[in-house]
């Protein structure tokens, strides 16, 4: 059962998509505008967020949402799924993510992700890379934007030690921003490709983190904090992973 409804929303996310080429010609027409770019963006990932609830039974709920300010921040959260990637578009409206060069390749979503526009880096080219993040995470923030980095740098399993890649401790000292550091279940239920299954993916919102501290203390306070957090999914002493009851 779980296998067939993996199929079929993989047959919606095509055909979702797929509705997007319309508005995407009017944007090319009409200069491509940012702005209403990244509202149809934010209705495609309603969209698919939509199709994981109703065809395969996968909800989210959020949890210490009130440590989002309301002015821009420095979101850090760790990476398991495809699932954060584009339900960050509808839980932080406007928010710039740190996302690979790859992404750009997905026929329709990738036009939309370049022009919204995203922070995509080339992590080929590292110096460029935190160049270009950097240089793009400023421009965010000062058009009103939060930004998001996943600093893994790719998707990790729950069961691991948190690990953060060289760049984000460099964001957060140019930036000089407060971070939310963000805790994700979402692996345990879209751990890779269309293979999906029910349940609740839950994002936690952690205590802020003020600017200014030294980059090692950041770093370690951050990676920390999260690490906790993914303990509650963490079931001790069984060769998996499982969810602990509530």
């Amino acid at each position: 059962m779980a296998h067939a409804r993996s199929l079929l929303f993989a047959a919606y996310w095509a055909a979702w998509t797929t509705l997007f080429l319309v508005p995407l010609a009017i944007f090319l027409l009409s200069g491509s505008p940012e702005r209403p770019i990244r509202r149809a963006t934010r209705l495609w990932a309603r969209g698919i967020l939509a199709g994981l609830r109703s065809i395969v039974g996968l909800r989210y709920v959020e949890e210490g949402r009130h440590h989002l300010p309301d002015e821009p921040c420095l979101i850090v959260a760790n990476h398991q799924s495809t699932w954060e990637t584009l339900a960050f578009l509808v839980l932080v409206p406007d928010v710039a993510i740190v996302a690979k060069q790859e992404l750009l390749a997905i026929p329709v979503v990738g036009w939309f992700l370049r022009r919204s526009p995203m922070i995509v880096i080339d992590r080929a080219n590292g110096t460029q890379a935190l160049r270009t993040m950097i240089d793009q995470g400023r421009a965010a923030v000062a058009a009103g934007r939060s930004v998001l980095i996943f600093p893994e740098g790719t998707r990790g399993d729950i069961a691991a030690p948190l690990r953060f890649k060289r760049g984000v401790e460099l964001l957060y000292g140019r930036l000089g921003l407060p971070v939310v550091p963000v805790a994700l279940n979402s692996g345990l239920f879209w751990p890779g490709g269309m293979a999906t299954r029910a349940g609740t993916v839950v994002v936690s919102y952690l205590a802020a983190v003020a600017p200014g501290l030294p980059a090692a203390e950041f770093l370690h306070g951050t990676e920390a904090a999260i690490d906790r957090e993914l303990d509650r999914w963490r079931e001790p002493g069984l060769g998996g992973i499982g969810v602990r009851a509530a």
